[in-house]
């Protein structure tokens, strides 16, 4: 699953407009300018994306992109997910 990061960078940038140079791990959402809808958005593009269901507690403004990168990689592989770093 290394190509998590490459893909959440595709889907802010290509999707929702974000520059590139913008998105970085220590990116939020917040800092990305995503409101509440968009970050609901974005959750449902990374599911089919990546094919990790992200339920409503686990992506939030603060969410850094290190932190949903790591918890995608442990919900898509054999580990026990654990909640996106804030």
């Amino acid at each position: 699953m290394s190509a998590i990061h490459p893909t959440i960078t595709e889907v802010l940038s290509r999707t929702f407009r974000v520059p590139v140079a913008e998105i970085l791990p220590e990116s939020t959402m917040d800092s990305l300018d995503m409101d509440s809808l968009a970050v609901a958005e974005f959750a449902v593009v990374i599911r089919e994306a990546v094919g990790v269901e992200l339920d409503p507690g686990t992506l939030h403004r603060d969410t850094s992109l290190a932190g949903l990168t790591e918890f995608l990689r442990a919900a898509a592989g054999d580990e026990a997910p654990v909640s996106a770093a804030r």
